[in-house]
């Protein structure tokens, strides 16, 4: 409980940059995969978007059904990255808001 306007006001300004904080957290939030043999690297933002995709030479071994696996697996193994840092950066706000 608050004893004072100013009292109010600090609690206020202390959770407004908090909120402002947690949203700069999440918008940094990067997930980065390589798949297994290196021919594939992606790169998503914390939503899932795919940011960057590189290829190796290794590509030039693979058939066309064997890169668009070795994309797909390696995004989404990126996006999961992403997903599970913003839920640790979401569980610690909430820790802190409730402490």
């Amino acid at each position: 409980m608050v004893s004072s306007m100013d009292e109010l006001q600090e609690q206020v300004r202390r959770q407004l940059y908090r909120f402002q904080d947690l949203a700069d957290q999440m918008k940094a939030v990067r997930g980065r995969e390589t798949s297994e043999d290196g021919a594939v690297m992606a790169e998503v933002d914390g939503n899932g978007a795919l940011t960057d995709l590189q290829f190796s030479s290794a590509v030039s071994r693979m058939t066309p059904g064997e890169l668009e696996q070795a994309v797909v697996t390696t995004a989404a193994q990126a996006a999961r990255r992403a997903f599970e840092r913003r839920a640790e950066i979401v569980n610690r706000f909430n820790e802190e808001m409730a402490g």
